[in-house]
């Protein structure tokens, strides 16, 4: 059975709607993950000496990397 135009239209709407929402969906997962590395590498770093506490941009991108890896594996 043949959708007519407006159901097509309907149903290509519908799709454009769901790949937005997978997309930023996609947005919050990293956002996420790159929250939970920085609090963890800066809590993790109180541990350490003050002299050797420094957490760089690099440390979390890596960090949010592998995290985000795990959740997708």
């Amino acid at each position: 059975m043949a959708l007519d135009a407006n159901q097509q239209f309907q149903m290509d709407m519908e799709a454009a709607r769901h790949a937005n929402q997978m997309a930023m969906q996609a947005k919050q997962t990293k956002l996420e993950a790159v929250r939970l590395a920085k609090e963890t590498l800066i809590e993790n770093a109180r541990s350490k000496p003050v002299d050797a506490r420094d957490v760089t941009a690099a440390d979390i991108t890596a960090f949010a990397a592998a995290l985000e890896a795990h959740i997708n594996a």
